[in-house]
């Protein structure tokens, strides 16, 4: 049903005012409008309508009732409030104007406060004047107090005389403070010169306590009471201090005395003065020895009495033990670093390193199960910085070189006058030469390595690294040696007797040395040899086989000086000479182990057959028909052939002889055809790629029949086909000079025949 214009215009304002009723009102229309139509949805469900309706306005009804019920409560409590404040309003009001009559009141009366000045003045005066009176007779005793605290002092009663002495600095402190308060300070002057002997006593009784304080880790096993009176005396002037550094108004002369801290200095000087700054030790050998363990003993012991007895005398904030061991730390490290500032021998400097880090943190120190758990001086750091770990590691290495290099002369040198005795090396249990050499310088080495390991791994790597080193460089001196010794025995092979027995000894011990390299080593699973030492082992052993293939060319020689000859074509015993001679060395050869032995056999052929050929090529034969080439390649048939056998006799195998050589020259000698040697050459330095030009030469003049132009052939040939050394080729012709061929004399312009 509409609205009338009326209603409009009622409403409108009501609206305008409030227009949240009105869209809550809408929401209510809405809400029940859908309510309705959901209840009434079906004609038979309006029966209900009634009671619908009487539900809703009992509802309504209460709704209205407590509305109301809450409104009037408001309105009441509203009326209460503006009630109050008018009658707070009305009190204010009073107030303002009593405030105003006292106001008048005070300013009439102000000039009689003026003449209560003067009595004030006088009344502080007065209080003034009293307080002097009361402390009068104490000022006329201090020096009557001051006679009595030093009869307390020396008869040790210190705590009595510490009272007395709190309280005359008392007095003292207070007259300076009001002197200070009104700008008096002429006055003070005065006062101080009359309080001086308070400087004398602080004084005396300060040098008792540190000398108490001096003497406490033996006070507090005998008689800890006076220790205990010092610390109490100590901790009541800090109080003083800190109630005075608090207040920070005045601060009587001589404050703060800090005299915990002194107790700390005092601790500090005791415990390094006694045993760090002593007069110089022998730092070296026994004498560090008995110093070191002097200090491991008596630090042990001085922190058992402070851990059980000390701790019990002194206040928990104190951390006495804490201090006491962080103070022998210190102290132990400055004292540490001025020993080593010493000369130090390698025994000296390896004490210390064994001390520093092994022994201070071992049960036996630091460690001590009567020290534990309270004593931990792993947040001290150690005790010595890696840096000078390494530094006087690195002077123990030269120390430990520069012994061990002694220590190889003087063996090198005893091994060297061995040689000229008049009897053989000394042989194994297999009849093998040797010498002590080895084993000496084994023993020594490793020695060293291990007695390292004691220390540290990276001292342990130091060593090892110097000791291959000094036996690299052993190694060289002994080769020098060596080969001092063979230029001295060329010229009197006769000295020393048993110069070849002596050389083989050497191949043996060097190869003793090679086989125990390994184990030096401190890793277990690293046994490989570095390749500079194994360079040395190598130089060392080819300069000992070059002494003793030295000595087998010597005793060849003057038969190699008889090939090739006539004498020696028609069938002469020349090379079974030569094999008596080097089946006499073979039999010295087999007193050295295998892999040498086997190594001597194949150089001792190799120097045969090089021989052999060099004498067949610079003393050239010429054979001047076929019957004299026939007669060559049956003996050079015969001579390789016995050469041969008796190498494989001695247990060389023909794949690695060097005779070969021999037999291959032989078939370029025996060629029937001249024309085909071209072939024959191809093949033959394929096979031995170090033959040059003028060996083929000197080959083809040796067979004797060989036309200029089939030399041409053959040396056209040659260069077409230029040949390369294999790896692990055995040169043998390279060895091998061959005379030069004279050139025919020319005439100037002309041609050459």
């Amino acid at each position: 049903m509409g609205m009338s214009a009326e209603d409009e215009r009622a409403a409108s304002p009501r609206d305008e005012e409030w227009p949240e009723a009105e869209k809550a009102e809408k929401l209510a229309r809405g809400a029940a409008l859908k309510w309705a139509s959901g209840v009434f949805y079906r004609p038979e469900k309006l029966e209900g309508l009634g009671h619908y309706r009487r539900r809703e306005t009992q509802r309504n009804s209460s709704i209205q009732s407590r509305l109301k019920s809450t409104v009037q409560s408001y309105l009441e409590g509203v009326s209460a409030g503006l009630e109050q404040l008018r009658s707070a309003a009305q009190e204010v009001q009073s107030v303002c104007q009593d405030l105003g009559a006292a106001r008048w009141a005070l300013l009439d009366s102000a000039d009689h406060f003026q003449g209560l000045q003067q009595m004030r003045e006088l009344m502080e005066e007065h209080v003034q004047l009293a307080s002097v009176v009361q402390v009068l007779p104490q000022i006329f005793s201090v020096h009557e107090v001051f006679s009595h605290i030093l009869q307390l002092l020396h008869g040790q009663h210190l705590l009595e005389a510490h009272v007395e002495l709190m309280m005359v600095e008392q007095l003292r402190d207070d007259i300076l403070s009001q002197l200070h308060l009104r700008g008096l300070s002429s006055a003070q002057a005065t006062v101080l010169s009359y309080f001086s002997g308070l400087q004398e006593l602080n004084e005396s009784l300060a040098k008792q306590l540190w000398d108490i304080v001096g003497s406490s880790l033996q006070l507090v096993r005998e008689d800890p009471v006076l220790f205990v009176t010092a610390v109490r005396i100590i901790e009541r002037e800090e109080k003083i201090d800190d109630t005075l550094l608090l207040e920070a108004t005045f601060l009587p002369p001589g404050r703060p005395k800090g005299w915990r801290q002194k107790f700390y200095q005092v601790l500090h000087d005791t415990i390094t003065g006694a045993r760090f700054h002593a007069p110089r030790m022998d730092a070296e050998g026994p004498g560090l020895a008995r110093h070191l363990a002097a200090l491991q003993k008596d630090i042990v012991s001085e922190l058992r009495v402070v851990k059980d007895l000390m701790v019990q005398c002194v206040p928990a904030h104190y951390n006495i033990l804490s201090v006491c061991t962080a103070t022998y730390h210190q102290a132990l490290t400055s004292h540490l670093q001025e020993i080593l500032r010493e000369d130090l021998d390698k025994q000296g400097l390896f004490l210390l390193l064994e001390w520093a880090l092994r022994v201070y943190h071992s049960p036996e120190m630091m460690g001590h199960p009567d020290l534990l758990p309270e004593v931990d001086v792993s947040a001290l750091g150690p005790l010595m910085s890696s840096e000078l770990v390494d530094q006087t590691e690195r002077r123990y290495v030269m120390k430990v070189k520069a012994s061990v290099f002694e220590w190889m002369q003087r063996t090198l040198e005893v091994e060297f006058k061995e040689w000229f005795r008049e009897e053989e090396p000394e042989t194994d249990h297999q009849g093998f030469f040797q010498s002590a050499l080895p084993a000496i310088v084994m023993q020594m080495l490793n020695e060293n390595i291990q007695v390292a390991s004691l220390i540290t791994d990276s001292l342990q790597q130091k060593i090892y690294n110097m000791a291959l080193e000094e036996l690299e460089a052993f190694l060289g001196r002994l080769r020098e040696a060596l080969a001092q010794c063979g230029k001295e025995h060329q010229q009197d092979r006769a000295v020393p007797k048993y110069y070849i027995s002596y050389l083989l000894a050497v191949l043996n011990n060097n190869l003793a040395l090679s086989n125990s390299v390994s184990s030096l080593h401190p890793d277990t699973a690293c046994r490989e040899v570095p390749t500079s030492l194994q360079a040395a082992l190598d130089r060392m052993q080819k300069k000992a086989t070059q002494l003793l293939l030295e000595e087998l060319l010597l005793d060849l020689q003057p038969l190699c000086l008889q090939l090739p000859s006539r004498k020696w074509l028609s069938g002469s015993q020349l090379v079974g000479s030569m094999c008596e001679v080097i089946d006499k060395y073979a039999k010295d050869f087999s007193r050295v182990r295998k892999p040498v032995f086997t190594l001597l056999l194949a150089e001792s052929e190799l120097l045969v057959a090089s021989q052999y050929l060099r004498a067949l090529l610079q003393r050239k034969m010429v054979c001047k028909s076929r019957e004299e080439r026939g007669q060559l390649c049956h003996r050079l048939l015969q001579d390789a052939t016995q050469l041969r056998e008796l190498f494989c006799g001695l247990g060389l195998d023909r794949s690695q002889q060097s005779l070969e050589a021999v037999f291959a020259l032989r078939e370029l000698i025996c060629l029937k055809d001249p024309a085909l040697l071209s072939l024959e050459v191809v093949g033959f330095i394929t096979k031995y790629p170090d033959v040059s030009d003028e060996h083929i030469s000197t080959l083809l003049d040796i067979r004797g029949d060989v036309s200029k132009e089939v030399r041409h052939v053959v040396l056209e040939m040659m260069a077409q086909h230029p040949q390369v050394l294999p790896e692990g080729y055995r040169p043998i012709f390279s060895t091998i000079l061959v005379p030069v061929p004279e050139l025919p004399f020319c005439l100037r312009k002309g041609k050459c025949a």
